[in-house]
């Protein structure tokens, strides 16, 4: 954790350098500090926050027209504030969220937040394209929907919160936000703060709106309300099946198991280090972590090791039986999904492990459990620090043991390996929106690898990481015999 950790710090102190917002007659000067709002964090309805569905939405109604009028200059100083204020209350957000929760580590979610404020696509994203021939010219742009329904997770409730804000809205949109119920607090929280940056920036109020104490009926009137013209939700399969019932364009990121095969061409030292560094960090609750190892026979005592040596704890087989009966509610198997105890969703290995009568070290990161290709915690996405390790005689099955126990999401997939022809077959027979060669998981977010950030990560919809243009429709002006100048 300790190199990812420079490198988002770096990343960080770079943009805040550079962060900077041009004056303008149209657009209010930025200060140079963002006060964080000091809302009330009971739940009390502050800058945005609204008791009920009508409120909120006809909220954000309003400031779509009102943010239509804006010139694109304003938006990207918008842009520029909200990035700088999550920036600022990263630290704030993420002890909140997890005291709130009870999941993951707060130092992690400083990371994730950092990682959003900086690398989640603004305004920048939106590329006009033109066509030109013997008829005339013809310009696509993309516009704004109106007003987006999001729904928000309780496993990154506020980070998801500001990297969807800066895409919508970069797009052009207001959003109303349908915090998860356990998560309400912080989720509004960061509402609340985005939407002061974004008034400081000379944009109107409540581009943002969020629910003060939501349900599961107020998640379904705020998918079903006529002013709401995208749907975007993250979540698990219930809420992803319900959104597609409501005849609206939906963008949805569901549910994965992301396995992680290791052949014998592999650096394994490096491999040990990806894996728990991938798979334990804030717990395992981010959907793409590493879920279960699948390693090739001849590498697998060693790779054991170096996981061990990084930050694992092996379990013998009494205790891992064990801990399969504590952490599985319903146990997943060939073409059956199940799904955890949520009880140990993103709590530590230690109170995991404590659980079953057994103290592991303070350093430990993961629970590590050798089992068959067929037991239920291969099958079982758990978004906990309980890592199966299987064995498969060659990297083929491994492939393939890969591709069933994933689901069929087609959500996330690591391999460690130096062979091109390997990678190259699984990263085709997974089909998956994210693809990880010999590096932590989490690289695919853009922490440590190439590419931009997003928490909502639409595979069900085909749409991938999601960025400022999926949150835009297109629209195209033709002119005929005009303007073709060669």
């Amino acid at each position: 954790m300790d190199n990812l950790e420079q490198n988002i710090r770096q990343l960080v102190a770079s943009v805040l350098k550079d962060l900077t917002v041009e004056k303008s007659e149209t657009v209010s000067t930025i200060p140079t500090e963002i006060t964080p709002v000091q809302a009330d964090l009971s739940g009390a309805m502050g800058h945005g926050i609204f008791a009920d569905v009508e409120g909120a939405v006809g909220a954000a109604n309003i400031s779509s027209q009102e943010l239509k009028k804006l010139p694109l200059k304003t938006r990207e100083n918008i842009i520029a504030a909200m990035r700088k204020t999550g920036l600022n209350n990263s630290e704030m957000l993420s002890k909140k969220a997890a005291e709130e929760t009870g999941m993951g580590y707060w130092q992690d979610k400083v990371l994730k937040h950092d990682l959003v404020s900086v690398k989640t696509p603004g305004v920048e994203d939106l590329i006009s394209t033109s066509y030109s021939d013997d008829d005339g010219l013809t310009l696509t742009e993309l516009a704004p929907w109106g007003v987006v329904g999001a729904i928000i997770p309780s496993t990154n409730p506020s980070s998801t919160v500001i990297c969807n804000a800066i895409g919508m809205v970069a797009a052009g949109n207001s959003v109303v936000f349908g915090p998860h119920p356990s998560a309400k607090e912080v989720s509004n929280m960061a509402i609340t703060l985005l939407n002061e940056a974004i008034v400081a920036a000379g944009g109107p109020r409540n581009v943002l709106t969020g629910l003060a104490n939501p349900t599961i009926e107020m998640a379904g009137k705020l998918m079903h309300h006529k002013d709401i013209k995208l749907l975007v939700v993250t979540g698990g399969p219930a809420v992803v099946e319900a959104a597609m019932k409501t005849n609206k364009k939906v963008i949805a990121a569901g549910p994965g198991n992301p396995p992680c095969v290791v052949d014998e061409t592999a650096d394994i030292a490096k491999a040990g280090r990806d894996i728990v560094a991938g798979g334990g960090f804030d717990r395992n609750l981010i959907c793409i972590c590493e879920k279960e190892v699948i390693a090739v026979n001849a590498i697998t005592d060693d790779l054991k090791r170096e996981m061990i040596k990084n930050g694992a704890f092996e379990l013998d087989q009494t205790q891992i039986e064990a801990i399969t009966k504590l952490v599985i509610a319903k146990a997943g198997a060939l073409g059956v999904e199940g799904f955890a105890n949520k009880a140990f969703v993103g709590k530590s290995p230690q109170y995991i492990a404590s659980k079953i009568g057994l103290e592991v070290p303070e350093t430990t990161k993961l629970l590590l459990c050798e089992v068959p290709k067929d037991h239920a915690l291969v099958w079982t996405e758990q978004l906990m620090p309980v890592m199966p390790i299987c064995r498969v005689s060659n990297v083929d099955e491994g492939i393939e043991l890969a591709v069933a126990c994933e689901h069929g999401f087609k959500h996330t997939a690591i391999m460690h390996s130096k062979n091109i022809d390997a990678l190259t077959k699984m990263a085709r027979a997974m089909n998956c929106s994210i693809f990880i060669k010999n590096a932590p998981s989490y690289a695919g977010l853009g922490a440590g690898g190439a590419g931009y950030a997003s928490f909502t990560i639409a595979s069900p919809t085909g749409e991938g990481l999601t960025r400022a243009r999926d949150f835009s429709r297109e629209r195209r002006c033709t002119l005929v015999d005009y303007f073709r100048i060669v």
